[in-house]
């Protein structure tokens, strides 16, 4: 049975006036699936549609709630299954409204910022409606939220961050493998393994740029690595072909100039495209920071992509079958557009390759290819360790350091901010309880 003709039946319960129901209606466009997924700070919801349409967005209150209405479209199945656990929404309703359109009314139990816009079809998908409900930050949080600061503005004697990014996500499932095996899946789960050998290591901290199953641009991807000062941004990606003999791990760098080769072009078109599955507005999309690549600060960035990513690649090159290519390819990398943040793009094998998709599927083998990763990255910050890192500190007879506490600063987080332990920090600084207060001077005590 239709939605159409379940709403004639049930109209009195749906409180929506419906109008000619006594026949079937013909309708421009059909919705055919929706999809939900749950972002950090946002929920989105993606229609798939079976041609154009026009739409509007309302947000009433008392009760809250967003109405989008759709012109001269229908629904095929009721919205009774969509996973609305941990989102701001309560409850989904749907009605026809002025004889045609099809009205959405999504209930909520939070304030939220909604976002709409339609998509053309492209190679993936066809036409889509996606809207984004944003969480809306309380004034707390917006008061206490930390500014970006300046490398010059770091406190001393901190760890290396290094962002980790699992490609793909959500609407865009990236590469698919045998058994339907997916590429975001696959990479999320070797992000994840990167993350706890560089999180558990004395001199490094890092930082999941996505956590779970949803799709960040290529922009929000690198305003993310900024926003947590990190030092190196790794992009974690599965490769696929189009035939399943193309095999070999491989690291690519970004490149100014053109592609080093036609299959890392190849590689750059396809994951450039991501945003356009992923479902990302035109006006949110790159403008191929064509300014950002004129910055001087851009050839030392590169220069110290390139040398990270040949020691993350000899690494990969002890764990993987092959090699795809013996040295680190460049190529425009949207994701990897970042001036001053040293970025590669880890390709851990052909997921489209039955032989490496077998061993990328099994936990063992993610853990091998993080552990190499690691390794690579370990040993390039030794050998360049930023200034201000515990890596950096050379001289073991240096005066202990002294910080002002700021909003927001706690003896457990400065603990594990300097790596030292909140009893050190409390006696060095003869504190009898945990309370610290802003502007209060501390000594950091050397660390173990």
């Amino acid at each position: 049975m239709t939605l159409y003709r379940q709403l004639c039946r049930h109209h009195l319960s749906t409180g929506l006036i419906l109008v000619g129901c006594l026949a079937p209606q013909a309708f421009a466009a059909t919705i055919n699936d929706v999809r939900l997924w749950r972002a950090p700070d946002h929920t989105r919801i993606v229609l798939d549609l079976t041609g154009p349409v026009e739409h509007k967005v309302l947000e009433l209150s008392n009760p809250s709630r967003v109405v989008v209405d759709i012109v001269d479209a229908s629904l095929d199945d009721p919205l009774t299954d969509l996973p609305l656990e941990n989102t701001p929404i309560e409850r989904v309703r749907s009605g026809v409204r002025s004889g045609s359109d099809l009205r959405l009314v999504f209930d909520l139990a939070a304030d939220i910022d909604p976002k709409s816009f339609v998509l053309a079809p492209n190679e993936r998908t066809g036409h889509r409606l996606v809207i984004d409900l944003f969480d809306q930050k309380s004034d707390e949080a917006s008061v206490t939220e930390a500014p970006v600061k300046s490398v010059q503005q770091l406190d001393t004697r901190r760890k290396v961050m290094v962002a980790i990014d699992a490609g793909h996500g959500g609407e865009d499932p990236g590469a698919s493998g045998p058994n339907k095996l997916r590429e975001k899946t696959v990479v999320l789960q070797i992000a994840k393994r990167l993350h706890a050998k560089l999180s558990a290591a004395k001199a490094f901290d890092a930082v999941l740029i996505r956590t779970g199953d949803y799709y960040i641009t290529h922009k929000g991807r690198r305003d993310l690595a900024r926003e947590n000062q990190a030092d190196l941004f790794v992009s974690i990606h599965a490769d696929a072909f189009t035939h399943p003999s193309a095999n070999g791990a491989s690291v690519y760098a970004l490149s100014t100039r053109g592609a080093s080769s036609t299959a890392a072009q190849f590689l750059a078109d396809k994951e450039n495209a991501a945003d356009l599955v992923g479902g990302v507005a035109v006006a949110e999309m790159d403008d191929m920071l064509a300014g950002v690549l004129t910055d001087l600060s851009m050839t030392a960035t590169l220069d110290s992509s390139l040398s990270v990513g040949a020691e993350v690649l000899e690494e990969m090159g002890a764990v993987a079958p092959r090699l795809h290519k013996k040295q680190v390819e460049q190529a425009a990398f949207l994701v990897l557009k970042s001036p001053d943040i040293p970025s590669i793009l880890v390709e851990t094998g052909f997921i489209s390759n039955p032989k490496e998709a077998g061993l990328l599927s099994t936990a063992g083998y993610q853990e091998k290819m993080a552990s190499a990763i690691f390794k690579g990255i370990e040993r390039w910050f030794t050998d360049h360790p930023p200034p201000g890192t515990l890596l950096a500190r050379r001289d073991q007879t240096a005066p202990e350091m002294t910080i002002e506490v700021r909003r927001g600063d706690t003896l457990s987080e400065l603990a594990r901010r300097y790596s030292v332990s909140v009893r050190a920090l409390k006696e060095r600084n003869r504190l009898s309880g945990n309370a610290i207060q802003v502007g209060q001077v501390l000594i950091i005590p050397e660390s173990g």
